[in-house]
This record gives structure tokens, C-alpha cells and sequence, in this order.
């Protein structure tokens, strides 16, 4: 399968994810009834209408940019794990998350997206956020950087921290995985938003420079971690290894400014945990 024109693929996925968003999300925002909400696995792993119709509308939308492309969407993985098997076709796949921060969507808490990745014989390599409330997408794809369409199709730059640029006492951190609670007073500030479509657009304007996830789904990390590195980021899992979204049940990944700054958390992290610091 070859590609077609990578920009105007790209404008053909942002074009179904507003339509999505305008039409079925944003109308549902603030306004669930209670039959529209329910759970999955446990309480706090919540799914709405919105997240269903989003995912079916976009499962029929994407496919025809890009025909005997396969589908795979969180709602659909969550019914059937066996969906997960595309990942492992020569096929190009997209992976949707129809609403990734359902959990603030529901509480009329306005950080919430639409994620999709394409992935291609184990690499990502087109991904794109898109935030309905501010109406605007990032965008990257392998090897040619990432965009912030929206803004006259603006290149975007991981931001640096403040300087002393290496000193993690300047920097703003996501820390996700219990085992890093222990780093948390090493840095400026922590956050959490929620959502990890925001976490990861944070570390392209500066709200936040190190990111950490424990246990990564295909469909919450891959558009993510590809916009994050085209920007200029580096990220790896904590073994190293560059992150593959068709490997299955992967653990750890750390995201920093520079590869310096990453090697130094990993470095401190072993060392006090070897050292038996308690990882609260």
C-alpha cells in the first residue's frame, strides 16, 4: 500500500476529527442525560454516547482516505482485544480514541480530545490531536516534524525549560507511574490533567517538560509520543527502547526536553530506588 500525499492525508484526518467533534461531542458537552454515561472495567473507567458514536463515525470515516486500511478504536479493543491483532499486519492501521479524557468530559471539565495514529508495519508514523473546545489539531509525521494546524499550519518546537536549562528544579513535570512518585520534590512543579492527549500537547507549549506513563495503550500514547519526539522531544521506555505501539502490554515511558535531561532522571530514578527510597 502506498501512501498518498502525507498533507493532504493529514487535512483529510483533521477535516474527520472536527466533523466528529463538532457534531457529536461538543453538542453532548455539559449536557450528558444520566443514560448516557456508563462504566467498563471499573468506576472510574467511564465511556458516553459520545465516545461510541465519535469512534463508529470516525471507523467509517478515516478508512476511505486511505483504502485497505484497517481500524482499531479503544471502544471497539475494550469489546473485543482481539481488534489489537491489525497492529500486527503489513496494512497501515488507525488507532482512535474517540474521546481521551472521558473522565473530564463528563465532569464538564474542558480538557478532553480526539486522538488518532496511523500506525504502518509496527511504527507510527502520522499521529494527531485535536482539541474540540479550542477548535485546533497537532499534527506530525515521521521524520518531517510536527504542526499546529490552526494557526497557519504553524511548525512547533518542544519548549525548552527554564534556564539553567538541565536543572530539574526548572522544570514541570506529569509524573503518572507510582514508582516515580519518589522524584516528584526534585522538580518545579507537578500536574496532572487528566487527559494524556493535554499532557502531551503541554510539553509542546511549555506548561509541562517531563512526562511519565506506566501502562500504555496504543490509542492514549502512539499519536502522542510521535507528535512530542517530531517536535523535537525525546522520549524512550525506561528500558531504552524506542516506544512501538504494536507490542503489547508495554510498560514505562519517560518524556523529556533534551536526551541529556532524560538520561538524568532515569539515571536518579535507578539510583534512589536501588538505594531503597521509599516510591510512595
Amino acid at each position: 500500500m502506498n501512501l498518498p500525499d502525507s498533507a493532504k492525508l493529514s487535512a483529510g484526518a483533521i477535516a474527520a476529527m472536527r466533523e466528529v467533534a463538532d457534531k457529536l461531542i461538543l453538542p453532548r458537552f455539559q449536557k450528558l442525560a444520566k443514560g448516557d454515561v456508563r462504566t467498563k472495567t471499573h468506576p472510574g473507567d467511564l465511556v458516553t454516547v459520545a465516545d461510541v458514536e465519535s469512534e463508529q463515525a470516525l471507523t467509517k470515516s478515516l478508512p476511505a482516505l486511505l483504502p485497505g486500511s484497517l481500524v482499531i478504536g479503544e471502544e471497539a479493543a475494550s469489546a473485543d482485544a482481539g481488534v489489537l491483532d491489525h497492529l500486527k499486519q503489513d496494512e497501515a492501521v488507525w488507532i482512535i480514541d474517540p474521546i481521551d479524557g472521558t473522565a473530564n468530559f463528563v465532569e464538564g471539565i474542558p480538557r478532553f480530545a480526539v486522538m488518532v495514529a496511523l500506525v504502518r508495519k509496527g511504527q507510527t508514523i502520522m499521529g494527531w490531536i485535536h482539541d474540540p473546545i479550542a477548535g485546533r489539531t497537532l499534527w506530525a509525521e515521521v521524520g518531517a516534524g510536527a504542526w499546529l494546524e490552526g494557526e497557519s499550519g504553524r511548525h512547533i518546537r518542544v519548549h525548552a525549560p527554564p534556564p539553567p536549562t538541565q536543572a530539574l528544579s526548572s522544570m514541570t513535570a506529569g509524573l503518572y507511574a507510582r514508582e516515580f512518585a519518589h522524584l516528584k520534590g526534585r522538580f518545579a512543579r507537578i500536574i496532572r490533567l487528566g487527559s494524556a492527549a493535554h499532557d502531551y500537547w503541554s510539553l509542546t507549549d511549555g506548561r509541562m517538560h517531563v512526562l511519565n506513563f506506566k501502562r500504555l495503550k496504543p490509542w492514549d500514547h502512539a499519536a502522542g509520543l510521535l507528535i512530542h519526539k517530531e517536535a523535537g522531544g525525546f522520549n524512550r521506555m525506561l528500558s531504552g527502547a524506542e516506544y512501538a505501539p504494536a507490542e503489547p502490554n508495554q510498560v514505562g515511558v519517560l518524556c523529556a526536553p533534551t536526551e541529556t535531561a532524560w538520561r538524568e532522571i532515569v539515571a536518579l530514578h535507578q539510583s534512589e530506588h536501588q538505594s531503597g527510597h521509599p516510591s510512595g
